[in-house]
């Protein structure tokens, strides 16, 4: 069982996912293939070297090519993320992606309701 984070972590992860939704968005929908990316949450490691970030992707159809852009702009983007959080964190942390599919679920949950 994982203990629960400690309020270091709530704090940092709510600081990663500010910076890095705001990174993306700078980036801009061309960047994603017209794609809306949402940072939906961070989950920060213990010693603050890993960062699980939840993206959410809409049109869902995108979001593999989405996916494989994230991956492939990792290095970017966490280069990005350490000149703005840079001051307050000694390592900027690694950054791995996952796709949150709860909005997906969500859709799928009133469609049934619908039905």
């Amino acid at each position: 069982m994982e203990k629960a984070p400690s309020t270091r972590q709530l704090k940092v992860a709510r600081e990663i996912q500010k910076d890095l939704a705001e990174i993306i968005r700078a980036k801009g929908m061309a960047a994603w293939g017209g794609a809306m990316v949402t940072v939906s949450e961070v989950r920060i490691s213990p010693d603050l070297s890993v960062a699980k970030v939840y993206v959410s992707i809409f049109p869902s159809e995108k979001q593999s090519a989405v996916m494989g852009s994230l991956q492939d702009q990792n290095r970017i983007l966490r280069g990005e993320l350490g000149r703005k959080v840079g001051k307050q964190l000694r390592i900027v942390p690694e950054l791995t992606f996952y796709l949150d599919t709860s909005i997906d679920y969500a859709e799928h949950i009133d469609e049934l309701l619908k039905k």
